[in-house]
């Protein structure tokens, strides 16, 4: 069976008592999966999983939205959540002395008989990083990449002309016809996206 991207959906609450809906991926088959920002829930997060094997849990960045149950959902599978170390100042507000382990630009993660890539794609974080899983045509750019724009740059670790850079280097010279599964919100392709660059530069947001 050829390797799938799962999106699933998983609602929490903002700190103003809001809905908070964000995207965990499984990357694998009906054997095993890679899971990608495990969101808000455990409990949530392990029946989308359903009884699978999990090899791995990868982080896109380390923001309380994308990281809230890793670390609990990786002690019981038995493995290390791995996040790029420039984000690891954010895993440490969450998860206080919770080991991590380190990705790093161009890391290849297997899956499944498929393989899925790191790129470090940085400016809504220093350490975001997108999945590229070449053989589902596929990347997961958490909140670097949306619908209609790059993720928001409105802390001072954050940086709008290297979102963009990002996005620009290392995701919209993807082919056109991948799909881009963003941490929030409905995927989109990268030829929707591609066109789009210049004027979000422009706008400055």
């Amino acid at each position: 069976m050829p390797v799938t991207v799962e999106r699933h959906e998983i609602v929490g609450r903002a700190p103003d008592g809001g809905p908070f809906p964000n995207n965990t991926y499984l990357v694998g088959d009906e054997r095993e999966v890679l899971v990608v920002d495990p969101a808000h829930d455990a409990d949530a997060v392990r029946s989308c999983v359903a009884g699978r094997t999990v090899v791995g849990l990868v982080l896109t960045h380390g923001h309380w939205d994308h990281v809230g149950p890793a670390a609990e959902l990786a002690a019981g599978w038995g493995v290390v959540p791995l996040l790029h170390p420039a984000d690891r100042f954010l895993w440490e507000q969450t998860h206080p002395g919770v080991p991590t382990g380190d990705l790093a630009d161009g890391q290849v993660i297997e899956v499944a008989g498929a393989e899925v890539t790191v790129a470090h794609t940085p400016g809504h974080t220093p350490g975001a990083c997108s999945f590229l899983v070449p053989d589902a045509a596929t990347v997961l750019t958490g909140d670097t990449l949306f619908p209609g724009g790059p993720g928001a740059t409105r802390w001072d670790y954050s940086d709008f002309d290297q979102v963009i850079s990002s996005i620009r280097e290392r995701l919209v010279t993807l082919d056109p016809a991948w799909t881009v599964g963003p941490g929030h919100g409905d995927p989109t392709t990268v030829g929707t996206e591609a066109p789009e660059v210049d004027a979000w530069e422009s706008r400055g947001w």
